[in-house]
């Protein structure tokens, strides 16, 4: 039986309360970690393996020499890693890096950046990237980055081609070379519930919510940073509001008005986005999530990281750094062409799937390996995980209930302690 350990910063079999989430970030800000560590675990999960998971950054629980001793290969899920933020992290994952002697596959990591001519990062960024590139080069063939702007980040460098492979984010191929998207209706019912999502630190977006909220009564806001999902169990949180009309505080119509939902975990954030005909706005995990559950979405880039995924798979998009005029979910969804995204899919898959086997990985949609992904699929449908905070119950008066509860929380003066662990 081969063991495999990979970088995760939640078991995604284990259904924590939300005030735990919150209390040990076990989103690592972002609950869109959950997405592409999710699709990574199940894709490895072949009958002949075990994968476990466990933080190998500055919060690592195991040790390079217990791994060493325990472990015949660490696989690394990565986003947006490339950058001056996350350089403690990406230090510690170096340092553990480089005191082992197993293989280590680093699958979708990607550089953060401003879009401009050539994709520039901080000399901090660059050094810090430079040695943990190395590092895996000492332990893999080549390096797994999530378009073709980090490929020319890291090139110019001077890691070349034969070391470094654009695979794209590994969350799309949660299903192999299959993508489950449902034909999209030929309107979106402007009265009916439409999935949003965005980045509540972009300023561009402040007229882009207070009009799409305004406009559709059914517009739902999928959060995914922790600071919201504070906000939403303590009432408040301690991020600066830089623009009133962004669900950043309590009196924002989508907070007070129970519109609001935060996935605690990968599948239930999926299954509660099938029940909606489309998604849109600026995070990029969050319509991948829509699109793994067979939604129709768009994606609003801002920057090369966003923006290079989504030339990559193919998923329809358009660039909000630059002017524009306007976002409209109707005209989107009217404009939208899912097609290059399924045509192309299969292909993209079979350019990770030789990636994974490169570096003598083998995956639930190898021949004969299909057993894998169903008994990882069982153990996930036998566990009760939390519904998505801010979910209402099943009828309208649990929606009602839901939202009664909701206000009286934000009314109250005292803030309520945060749960401690």
């Amino acid at each position: 039986m081969t063991r495999l350990l990979m970088r995760a910063h939640k078991n995604p079999f284990a259904a924590p309360t939300a005030g735990r989430v919150l209390a040990r970030n076990l989103i690592g800000d972002n609950v869109g970690n959950l997405v592409f560590s999710y699709a990574v675990q199940r894709t490895l999960s072949v009958p002949d393996a075990t994968v476990e998971v466990a933080r190998l950054n500055r919060a690592r629980t195991l040790s390079p020499e217990e791994i060493d001793e325990s472990y015949d290969h660490v696989v690394i899920p990565l986003a947006n890693a490339f950058r001056k933020r996350f350089l403690p992290n990406l230090d510690a994952i170096t340092e553990t890096i480089e005191k082992l002697s197993i293989p280590v596959t680093v699958v979708g990591v990607g550089v953060q950046s401003a879009v401009g001519e050539g994709v520039r990062a901080p000399r901090q960024v660059a050094d810090a990237v430079t040695r943990f590139v190395r590092a895996v080069l000492d332990h893999s063939p080549s390096i797994g980055v999530r378009g073709e702007w980090t490929a020319e980040y890291l090139a110019d460098l001077g890691f070349g081609s034969e070391h470094v492979e654009v695979i794209g984010c590994p969350s799309m191929f949660l299903h192999g070379d299959q993508l489950p998207l449902r034909k999209p209706g030929r309107r979106l019912d402007k009265r009916g519930p439409i999935a949003f999502n965005l980045s509540p630190y972009l300023p561009q977006m402040a007229p882009v919510v207070e009009d799409q909220v305004a406009r559709y009564p059914g517009l739902v806001y999928f959060a995914q940073d922790i600071k919201t999902l504070e906000l939403l169990l303590e009432g408040s949180s301690d991020r600066k509001v830089i623009d009133e009309r962004l669900p950043i505080h309590p009196d924002h119509p989508l907070i007070a008005g129970g519109r609001t939902r935060f996935p605690l975990d990968a599948s239930t954030w999926m299954t509660a986005l099938a029940a909606y005909p489309f998604s849109y706005g600026t995070r990029i995990h969050g319509n991948i999530a829509a699109l793994l559950a067979g939604t129709p979405a768009y994606v609003l880039t801002h920057d090369a990281r966003t923006l290079e995924l989504a030339r990559y798979h193919a998923i329809p998009h358009r660039r909000i750094d630059i002017p524009f005029e306007g976002v409209d979910a109707v005209a989107l969804h009217a404009e939208a062409d899912w097609k290059p995204l399924l045509t192309g899919h299969a292909e993209r898959f079979a350019r990770y799937s030789a990636f994974l086997h490169a570096h003598g990985l083998s995956h639930v949609f190898d021949p004969g390996q299909a057993a894998g992904a169903e008994a990882f699929d069982r153990r996930i449908a036998r566990k009760a995980f939390p519904l998505p905070v801010g979910e209402p119950a099943a009828g309208p008066r649990g929606a009602r209930d839901l939202g009664d509860r909701v206000r009286l929380r934000l009314r109250k003066l005292v803030r309520p302690a945060r749960p401690r662990s």
